[in-house]
């Protein structure tokens, strides 16, 4: 088995990525941001909300201490919230629990929301040293094709197969580069289509290439027809050019950010509308699709210009009225942000 981590350390001493913003300094917090922001999420796309994220809160303590909105403003573009929820609880609980530091114990870094027996073992090799074996998804594509391993990665035998080679391929010395290599080897060499074979430094022992089953390795999930929703956005701007915001509720998508009232059919637009403004006319706005992992939203927009806001409904917790300015402090979702930044014009009353 050292021959497995003595070529791939061999490989990321040329070709490995020395440069990535959470190497330098490569300490727990920034190790475990990096980690969370990775998860589904490719680095091309991480890197400037990670470098954006610890210039405003560059430590464990500052994440502690912020409010969720700034959290989740940070965030927003990134998608996945709710890991930015357990980020924001874990570094709480870490100032509560662990005197404000990430615990090097394996079970309790575990424990914390949103990290679980993977992200740890990353935390503990790229940050202490420790040796703990990782599987995230470029590690699991890496081994299938490498034993072999039939069946998709998320069914319980084959996983176990993976996390006993995983540990059985991890050295006790140079963990931390060991741990980057494997990661760095799936994303760049052992990719999901097209792998370049010709410049992985496995290939002479891997069974995918050798049987010639790197497309269809590891083995794909059966297919599941993703349905699509539709859904009308409404936009409340007063005379002032602010937009009315609500803030969603705790269940399903884009939980607990700032977004705008939604209708499923036009009368109820109406409806919904009038109960916050006095309003007039609407304008129908270029319809978008949005994708999500589970399933795809059709959203219309509908502007409501020079909208009086009701005199019972008053600015809250859940609902108020924000200029454009004040938008990059919040929590929005991306696709709200940007329908919200390129508006048109107020139509002349």
């Amino acid at each position: 088995m050292t021959v497995f981590a003595d070529a791939l350390l061999a490989w990321f001493d040329r070709h490995g990525r020395h440069d990535l913003p959470w190497q330098h300094p490569r300490d727990a917090y920034r190790v475990w941001l990096s980690e969370i922001m990775l998860q589904q999420t490719q680095v091309a796309t991480v890197i400037p909300y990670f470098q954006r994220f610890v210039a405003a809160l560059p430590s464990l303590h500052a994440l502690a201490a912020a409010d969720e909105d700034s959290v989740l403003a940070l965030w927003s573009g990134l998608g996945y919230y709710r890991r930015a929820r357990f980020l924001h609880r874990a570094a709480q609980l870490c100032v509560e629990q662990h005197q404000g530091e990430l615990p090097r114990d394996f079970d309790a870094l575990a424990a914390l929301p949103g990290i679980g027996r993977s992200t740890a073992g990353a935390i503990l090799a790229q940050a202490y040293g420790l040796r703990y074996p990782i599987l995230d998804g470029n590690v699991k594509r890496v081994l299938t094709r490498f034993h072999g391993i039939v069946g998709h990665p998320s069914e319980r035998e084959v996983e176990k197969q993976l996390w006993l080679r995983a540990d059985e391929h991890t050295p006790a010395a140079r963990t931390a580069d060991y741990t980057q290599a494997i990661m760095d080897l799936g994303a760049t060499v052992c990719v999901r289509t097209r792998p370049l074979c010709d410049a992985c430094p496995m290939q002479a022992h891997c069974i995918a290439h050798r049987d010639h089953l790197t497309a269809q390795l590891p083995t794909a999930k059966p297919g599941k027809r993703i349905p699509t929703r539709s859904t009308l956005m409404l936009i409340l701007r007063d005379g002032e050019g602010r937009v009315l915001l609500q803030r969603r509720g705790p269940q399903g998508v884009w939980s607990g950010l700032w977004s705008l009232p939604e209708s499923a059919d036009s009368d109820g637009a109406w409806r919904e509308a009038q109960r916050h403004a006095q309003i007039e006319d609407a304008r129908s706005l270029t319809p978008f699709v949005h994708v999500f992992s589970h399933y795809r939203l059709q959203i219309q927009p509908l502007l409501f210009d020079h909208a009086a806001p009701a005199r019972a409904i008053a600015d809250n917790a859940d609902l108020r009225w924000y200029a454009i300015a004040d938008l990059p402090s919040l929590g929005l979702p991306a696709p709200v942000r940007s329908l919200l930044t390129a508006l048109p014009e107020p139509a002349v009353p």
